[in-house]
């Protein structure tokens, strides 16, 4: 590992079924574009991949490798050389990948054939960047070894969607289970929010005109209670908190509507300043 960007990990499909015991999920941020990259190189599902936060990515290849890069488009080059996203591509011994910055969406996935060698911890390699759980961020001259070539055949991908183009993110959502402590709950939906400079893999913070609650639940405080990834939770400020792929396994202000999975995927894309809208869905 020659260079890390601004941050580095190491993912896979996470912790599944452990909530009880106080353990987040975790996995890929935007799980739609870890799973294509496994796909296009061939590895079985859950196979540990790099999860790439705003480019700045280097590495130099041992052996010969099958790689492909999927996600927000880097501008990936290997010695020099331009190379696709979203298609598979190989890197010789010597040869060093390098990850640009993208002009538009925010994380990158580097996916190897044979999968990356991870010790697991509770059954996963995510690094779990709430409670520390998992591998630890990648670091320069950190040595990633890589599994055996998988002997069975590559699954056919006909059609490949492009990366993150830019333009406004509109997110889509289910009112619940707490939309009851807003006043007006489509004020979710009439304005554009404001993606903040202190979200990240735990939550994204919007920046927007406040929402207010309703007043039977003003002099009201909520028991804390199980939240889920994709959960719109509204502090006592009115500004909203999204659920990322680390959240809390409970928390205390009332969730007002949850995201699709599309939409949770996508917001894994937006960046700080990023503007986006929300759109409620029926049940």
């Amino acid at each position: 590992m020659l260079a890390t960007g601004p941050l580095a990990l190491l993912t896979d499909l996470g912790r599944p079924g452990l909530a009880h015991l106080g353990v987040s999920r975790s996995g890929a941020a935007d799980r739609g574009a870890y799973a294509l990259g496994g796909r296009l190189v061939g590895n079985p599902p859950s196979s540990p991949a790099i999860e790439v936060t705003f480019g700045g990515l280097s590495l130099r290849a041992g052996t010969t490798l099958m790689l492909a890069l999927t996600g927000a488009d880097c501008a990936a080059l290997v010695d020099g050389r331009r190379v696709a996203p979203q298609a598979p591509f190989y890197v010789g011994p010597g040869q060093t990948l390098t990850l640009g910055r993208p002009a538009h969406g925010f994380r990158s996935y580097v996916s190897v054939r044979g999968g990356l060698i991870v010790t697991p911890v509770l059954s996963s390699a995510s690094t779990d960047t709430l409670s520390g759980i998992g591998p630890a961020p990648l670091a320069v001259g950190d040595v990633l070894p890589v599994g055996p070539t998988p002997d069975h055949e590559f699954p056919g991908v006909e059609l490949v969607g492009l990366p993150a183009s830019g333009g406004r993110l509109v997110l889509h959502a289910r009112l619940g289970p707490r939309a009851d402590w807003l006043a007006d709950p489509a004020a979710l939906t009439t304005q554009e929010w404001t993606v903040t400079a202190d979200s990240n893999r735990v939550g994204v913070r919007l920046s927007g005109v406040a929402l207010a609650r309703s007043a039977e639940t003003l002099t009201r405080e909520l028991p804390s209670e199980g939240v889920v990834r994709g959960g719109i939770q509204v502090p006592a400020g009115g500004q909203p908190l999204i659920f990322g792929a680390d959240h809390p396994v409970t928390g205390g202000y009332p969730v007002v509507a949850v995201l699709t999975e599309a939409s949770s995927d996508a917001l894994a894309q937006a960046r700080p300043g990023d503007q986006l809208r929300l759109r409620l869905i029926d049940r």
